[in-house]
């Protein structure tokens, strides 16, 4: 079944491993958890736009977000799309760019939205069939 605390968990595992997401220990709120879900989605967008993702990973992300309730700060969700639409990963304040947090993990841009691809996947498998 669908949780949506696993997807946000999921959906900021990838920054998890950046120094400059290790500073941040405070449970997300779901305003956090929307904002991020939708930075998420924006950075799939990037990934794509290099061709480093298909878009039905980026279908994925949107039916995984249709599951979540309306953001009470539609403008921190929206500007957080924006971010990962530049290639920046946003969570809770933080903001670091695809390019740095690849780095961090000794990886690439392409490898690294290969692992958010792969944790969509996952998560789109507990999805309904539609």
């Amino acid at each position: 079944m669908f949780n949506i605390r696993t997807a946000v968990v999921a959906a900021v595992a990838c920054m998890g491993a950046t120094a400059a997401f290790a500073q941040a220990p405070a449970m997300p709120t779901q305003d956090d958890m929307i904002a991020a879900s939708k930075n998420q989605l924006g950075i799939l967008e990037y990934c794509q736009g290099k061709g480093f993702v298909e878009q039905d990973v980026v279908d994925i992300q949107n039916r995984l977000m249709a599951a979540l309730p309306p953001s009470e700060t539609p403008d921190v969700a929206e500007a957080a799309y924006q971010q990962g639409l530049e290639g920046k990963v946003s969570a809770m304040g933080t903001e670091v760019s695809i390019a740095d947090a690849a780095t961090a993990q000794g990886t690439t841009e392409e490898a690294f939205c290969g692992q958010i691809s792969d944790l969509v996947k996952q998560l789109g498998a507990s999805l309904p069939a539609q």
